[in-house]
């Protein structure tokens, strides 16, 4: 930007001095610096690298480039330099100037400085608009000259004025920067005004073209360069005692001079009454707001003080009863100091109090039964001496003041829990009170309820898991019965309705005799699977279980399986107590399912059953010198739910019984299930090991 202001002088020095080129030429530099001015400010703005402040100025540069433009397009049209009724319009250029005031106004000051810093500088603009609209205003101006002259005369007084307080209040590198440009373009455009209105403006002028082509690029630097114009420098200050007085005293002089100068160049001038009545009257207008805002200004402060006087004469009174309540305290606690005394000596919970280091200054009686020690040995020693002497303290006593919980091993029964809440007591120099509890009953009762919850919670999986187990036994149970009804009695009466049908037509061709025989063999027929369904349901419930007790049905079952398989069986043992039924009919199953996987995958030579029971329970082994096989693929088996030893072990673990299965290759097999006649809950065990050698 240094470069172009640089460039845009010496193009505008180095030119010929022929007037319509010049001026051209500075009016497309000028023109083209406040565009761009105004487009590098409005970029940092929306960067957030510029105050946001900034758009306002940004607004005024953009305008002030589009009045550039206008004249150059009125030069390059041949148009008269002369004042005219759109120059009116010009005062829009006041508005950005006002909300960049604004915004500089509320970021520094106070509402009530900035009140009355607002009214100052009304005034001083009022007077120098006065006095520059005497001075610029031609001699016998008609009402468009004299119209144009107060557009040009306020937009100069209100540059040179405003920023002008503004720098008198905050004497910045920013705001210095600041008056300085607006008071070059102020001049400038003062004395644009006087040649405009005075019809001596030829196109250009050194004091306007400079200005209006180096102060955009100055706005420009300031808000991308400047650090204070970046930051804002958002400081609300305090009036100055001396600025005040100055900013006052110039606004009156500048009014008093305004009308003195009215009153002078009256009929030089030819300023006319209405005319010199309107100022006269903008003037005292002026005036009496600054007065109005002083009294505003003075009447809240009355109001303020006022306000202060009634607080300190209220604070005075309640001090007063305060002391008075104070002294009433003191005597009271004379008399109830022995009572708080008592209090704390009886006091259930442990009560200690502190110092700034950690000195116990007293404790209670209840705090020494706790930690096992006498109250002359506990006051007067630091914490951390006394934590030392507490006989089976913890790390955690050592603390105690910071952490909560601590703990003390006794010598002999339950340890003891206690937890301390502290507080501080206001003073100088200030003091800690803890105080201790015993919370052993109800760590004890947590823990217990822990427990019988934890119980409780491993009782209802063993119920969940047993009644899975009762529901998979019952369904194995059946489907093994419906295998049975399938393989045997189903198929044995669909064969003799086979059979029936054969003989129906037998006899109804005629060969009476070939039917009698095939009834016959039907009869047969019928009568095996007749005695197979009572074999089915001897297995489902031996009737000789019921009639006679377990000892007698396994002798008959070890019997029929001898006969069957040409094994040599034999049963020992004896039953000392009555058993329940139920626990009779498993004991009967486990047998029953070990007999029937001997027969089908141990090819035994003889096979012992053994049975004892006494008063808790009843132990069943069968031990067979079969084919065996090896132990690891027991648990496999087991896992897997597959032949009758899954079926043994979900009958024993749900009467809370223990299973073991010894077997090895070539050794045989020795089952061995106890069932408790009283059963637990406990969760059954299942034990697999390998046989001894």
């Amino acid at each position: 930007m240094v470069l172009i202001a640089l460039g845009a002088t010496l193009t505008y020095l180095l030119l010929p001095a022929d007037s319509v080129t010049l001026g051209r030429v500075a009016q497309v530099i000028a023109a083209g610096t406040a565009v761009l001015s105004a487009s590098v400010i409005r970029t940092a703005v929306r960067r957030g690298e510029s105050w946001t402040g900034g758009a306002p100025l940004a607004l005024a540069m953009l305008l002030l480039g589009a009045a550039d433009v206008m004249f150059l397009l009125m030069d390059l049209a041949g148009a008269r330099y002369a004042p005219r009724a759109v120059d009116a319009a010009f005062i829009v250029l006041l508005v950005p100037l006002l909300a960049l005031a604004r915004n500089e106004f509320r970021a520094h000051f106070e509402p009530v400085d900035r009140r009355e810093i607002a009214a100052d500088v009304m005034l001083v603009a009022a007077a120098a608009a006065s006095i520059l609209y005497v001075l610029l205003r031609p001699e016998n101006a008609t009402p468009v000259t004299s119209l144009s002259t107060a557009v040009w005369a306020v937009l100069a007084a209100a540059q040179l004025t405003i920023f002008s307080a503004l720098f008198l209040w905050v004497p910045s590198r920013v705001h210095a920067l600041q008056f300085l440009l607006f008071a070059a373009l102020g001049v400038a455009t003062a004395v644009f005004g006087w040649q405009w209105t005075h019809g001596t403006f030829v196109g250009t002028s050194a004091w306007v073209d400079l200005p209006l082509m180096l102060c955009p690029i100055g706005f420009a630097i300031m808000a991308t360069q400047l650090r204070g114009y970046q930051a804002g420098e958002v400081v609300r200050v305090r009036p100055r005692s001396w600025a005040r007085p100055v900013l006052t005293s110039a606004a009156v002089l500048m009014a008093c001079a305004a009308l003195a100068l009215i009153a002078i160049l009256d009929d030089s001038q030819g300023v006319t009454g209405l005319q010199s009545t309107t100022l006269i009257i903008l003037l005292g207008v002026a005036i009496a707001v600054r007065i109005l805002a002083n009294q505003i200004t003075s009447s809240q402060a009355h109001t303020e003080v006022q306000s202060a006087l009634a607080g300190k004469e209220m604070a005075l009174r309640e001090t007063d009863d305060a002391l008075d309540r104070v002294r009433e305290a003191n005597e009271t606690l004379r008399g109830s100091e022995e009572h708080l005394r008592l209090v704390f000596d009886a006091a259930v919970d442990g009560i200690v109090e502190l110092d700034e280091r950690g000195t116990v200054v007293r404790a209670n009686q209840a705090f020494a039964q706790m930690v096992g020690l006498d109250r002359t040995q506990i006051e007067g020693q630091l914490w951390t001496v006394l934590a030392a002497a507490v006989t089976g303290a913890d790390a955690a006593f050592g603390v105690l003041p910071s952490s909560g919980p601590a703990q003390i091993q006794r010598i002999e029964g339950q340890p003891l829990y206690l937890e301390s809440r502290v507080s501080e007591i206001p003073g100088s120099p200030p003091r800690t009170l803890m105080m201790v509890r015993d919370v052993t009953a109800g760590r004890v009762a947590d823990q217990t309820i822990r427990s019988l919850f934890q119980f409780l919670q491993d009782r209802d999986e063993d119920r969940t898991r047993l009644l899975r187990r009762t529901n998979a036994a019952i369904e194995s149970e059946r489907n093994r019965i419906a295998r049975d009804l399938h393989d045997g009695p189903v198929q044995g009466v669909s064969a003799a309705s086979l059979s029936l049908e054969a003989a129906l037509l037998m006899i109804k061709a005629g060969d009476t005799q070939r039917g009698i025989e095939v009834l016959g063999k039907i009869r047969e027929e019928l009568t095996m699977e007749a005695d197979a369904l009572r074999r089915l349901m001897s297995g489902l419930r031996p009737p000789v279980l019921e009639e006679r007790g377990l000892v007698p049905a396994l002798r008959e079952t070890l019997k029929k399986f001898g006969e069957e398989h040409r094994v040599h069986t034999e049963l020992t043992g004896a039953v000392q107590s009555n058993l329940p039924d139920d626990l009779e009919t498993l004991a009967y199953r486990v047998v029953q399912e070990a007999l029937s996987n001997a027969g089908k995958h141990a090819d035994a030579v003889s096979l012992l059953v053994s049975v004892d029971a006494d008063e808790t329970s009843i132990r069943i082994e069968v031990q067979d010198d079969g084919a065996g096989f090896e132990s690891d693929k027991a648990r496999e088996f087991l896992k897997m739910g597959r032949v009758g030893l899954a079926s043994m072990r979900e009958r024993v673990e749900l009467a809370s019984g223990t299973f073991i299965v010894r077997s090895s290759p070539g050794r045989g097999t020795h089952i061995m299930a106890t069932l408790p006649i009283e059963t637990s809950n406990s969760a059954p065990d299942l034990v697999v090991v390998d046989p001894v050698a």
